[in-house]
């Protein structure tokens, strides 16, 4: 069972030149958000300070310029969470913020978790935090981020990862799923619902979710032919009927012709495509609704519950009754990074 404060929680947010803007902010709307329903509860929420090593105006890589107070050494128990953006260009960033690194080496004990989101996983690398550590960060920098620090273990998979005090994220707006993660674990998940229904954000993505959703493969794929394809995709999945013939007409191609291009730019074959897709909307159903298994199939334009069950079992090995089962036990357990992994595909 949660329990409140007495006093706000007071938040460092660490600001350096040429970070990312939504690194920050995207993290720091959430907590503002907890702190007015809190307050509408009469109770204490947070309390947020944009701080850098001199204070002043920082320049972020966006070009918005953000004031910030000077990071001072703070007493035992003044801090509650410390967090750290990352930043677009972080191999180039990386040598000139050797104060800040010092200064987060000296604070973090200090405070009871510090936090990164995206690439600020470097930062707290450098800063010698995250060794022994399993750490997310921004998928395209898992491989640099393990090879420049050998002793921690970089999930290039989860969305954000729990490793005692330290909690590290991955790319960008997973700095948001991370802030409700934060919230929810404070102050329970009502408010952290709260946050993101006012946020327009699905709450919440867990951890182990991964980065890379068949969305994403297939819009990053050399693909734009197709991109307004998938986003008619997504919005009729209902559909029964999304066979060759129908996603051909919607791009004004022959059948034969779109398969064989299709496939070449995606590196799969329509139909399946079309059922990776349902596949992922359903396991999101399944993760964040209470919804049973009919309707699901229905909405997810499998038709009914047997023809989803078969497309689960072939894809994970299992029945979407025991994958929302399994998925459920993992919440309580706190271990949904570790089923995420173990149902990758």
């Amino acid at each position: 069972m949660t329990t409140f404060r007495s006093t706000p929680r007071r938040i460092l947010f660490v600001a350096y030149p040429r970070m990312g803007l939504l690194d920050l902010t995207g993290a720091q709307t959430v907590f503002y958000m907890a702190s007015r329903f809190l307050a509408a509860r009469g109770l204490p929420g947070y309390e947020s300070s944009t701080v850098s090593v001199d204070g002043g105006l920082v320049m972020t890589a966006e070009g918005v310029a953000l004031d910030s107070v000077p990071m001072a050494a703070p007493g035992p128990g003044e801090i509650d969470t410390i967090v750290v953006p990352g930043a677009p260009d972080m191999d180039g960033v990386l040598d000139e913020v050797a104060s800040t690194v010092e200064r987060l080496r000296a604070i973090s004990p200090m405070s009871r978790r510090t936090v990164s989101v995206c690439t600020g996983a470097f930062l707290l690398a450098e800063a010698g935090l995250l060794d022994g550590k399993r750490v997310s960060t921004h998928w395209t920098m898992c491989e640099t981020l393990q090879r420049r620090y050998p002793d921690l273990t970089v999930d290039g998979d989860a969305l954000y990862i729990e490793q005692g005090e330290i909690w590290t994220s991955a790319g960008v707006t997973a700095g948001i799923d991370l802030a409700l993660a934060l919230v929810e674990a404070d102050c329970g998940r009502e408010i952290a619902m709260q946050c993101a229904r006012e946020l327009v954000v699905f709450l919440k993505r867990p951890g182990g979710q991964a980065q890379n959703s068949r969305w994403l493969q297939a819009q990053s794929a050399d693909s734009d032919a197709f991109d307004e394809l998938h986003q008619w995709l997504a919005e009729n999945l209902h559909l029964e009927e999304l066979d060759v013939n129908r996603l051909a007409d919607k791009v004004n191609m022959s059948p034969r012709n779109f398969s064989r291009v299709y496939k070449q730019k995606t590196g799969r074959a329509p139909g399946k495509a079309v059922e990776l897709f349902r596949l992922e909307a359903a396991r999101h159903l399944l993760e964040n609704s209470s919804r049973n298994l009919d309707q699901i199939a229905y909405s997810c334009g499998f038709g009914d519950e047997d023809r989803m069950r078969v497309t689960f079992q072939r894809n994970l090995g299992m029945s979407p009754s025991d994958y929302r089962k399994r998925f459920t036990e993992a919440i309580e357990a706190g271990n949904v990074q570790e089923f995420g992994r173990s149902v990758s595909n």
